[in-house]
């Protein structure tokens, strides 16, 4: 059975993970723990964010986690639309390879294949980072199902297959984590259902031995973007150790802390998450009638997601 708890940890923990490493984005290693030199940090806010603010890697999670339940399930026309809005609205951020597509004037199921094929990039991490609502989602499916909606929601951006694997393997390790099992032990059986295109570049980051310096990509790749998130977990014991080991890799530190939250908040659990990081955690929705959810809100969006029936 699912556990609620540790439902609510994945998509609460992707959002403070995110709001956490905002302000330090494309900073360089160590800035955290040089600003907090016990360790413990703050949503701090800087770089244009205020402090507890969300940004785009968990403003498009909300919109996938509110278009499965609005929809009683995966409508791919629908998400897509829910984005482009969204993107018109002109966020305070959002990466350029999916604002190209997002933008352009392609109908949603050729948008991002026919910007791959022009453009030869599809690998970033902006699939990834938000599929937190999704995973939660679809864990009750069980393995194969979910990794296929991972795949499909990432393709929906991503013309790059890495990020539908990529995307797919997060799917499943928060699937096993909500069983109550350990989602680095299920390593190796989630790699094998890895389209075999993409196993091995996957098995080098997601290995035991693999640490981001080794990283060939700046992490805001798929493959170093994942690969530092289980990193981030098996290098640590708490939620908290885990969120400060990924922002204080520098780089793209919001979205590398938001998949590690996505993953030790479904390891450890919402109860986990300190009150000092959800009390001014807020998510504005651009394009949507001035909405900003709050940490209840997330809540009640990742309660609702665990609770959905497989259909």
């Amino acid at each position: 059975m699912l556990s609620t708890d540790r439902a609510v940890g994945a998509v609460l923990g992707s959002a403070v993970g995110d709001a956490l490493g905002a302000p330090f984005e494309f900073g360089l290693p160590g800035a955290f723990r040089e600003r907090f030199p016990d360790g413990a940090g703050e949503l701090c806010g800087g770089g244009g964010w205020e402090p507890g603010e969300a940004t785009d890697d968990t403003q498009m999670a909300v919109l996938v986690g509110e278009s499965l339940l609005e929809r009683g399930g995966l409508d791919l026309p629908d998400l897509f639309a829910r984005f482009r809005r969204w993107a018109a609205a002109d966020p305070k951020d959002i990466g350029l390879l999916t604002e190209q597509v997002l933008l352009g004037e392609d109908p949603w199921d050729l948008a991002a294949a026919l910007h791959f094929q022009v453009n030869g990039r599809g690998a970033g991490n902006g699939a990834l980072m938000r599929a937190s609502t999704s995973a939660v989602r679809f864990a009750a499916h069980g393995r194969a199902a979910t990794m296929d909606a991972g795949r499909r929601i990432s393709a929906l951006t991503h013309g790059d297959g890495a990020a539908w694997e990529g995307t797919a393997v997060l799917h499943e390790l928060v699937r096993v984590s909500l069983l109550g099992e350990d989602p680095l032990t299920a390593l190796p059986a989630t790699l094998a259902e890895v389209a075999p295109a993409h196993r091995e570049r996957w098995a080098t980051v997601l290995a035991p031995d693999w640490h981001p310096d080794r990283a060939t990509e700046f992490n805001g790749a798929v493959w170093p973007c994942l690969g530092s998130a289980v990193w981030a977990l098996r290098t640590t014991a708490s939620l908290e150790e885990s969120l400060v080991a990924a922002v204080d890799l520098g780089g793209d530190t919001d979205t590398v802390a938001a998949v590690t939250g996505t993953l030790a908040g479904a390891v450890y659990g919402a109860s986990a998450i300190p009150a000092r990081w959800t009390s001014s955690l807020h998510v504005p929705l651009p394009g949507f009638d001035g909405r900003v959810l709050r940490a209840e809100e997330l809540r009640a969006l990742a309660t609702a997601l665990a609770s959905t029936s497989p259909r």
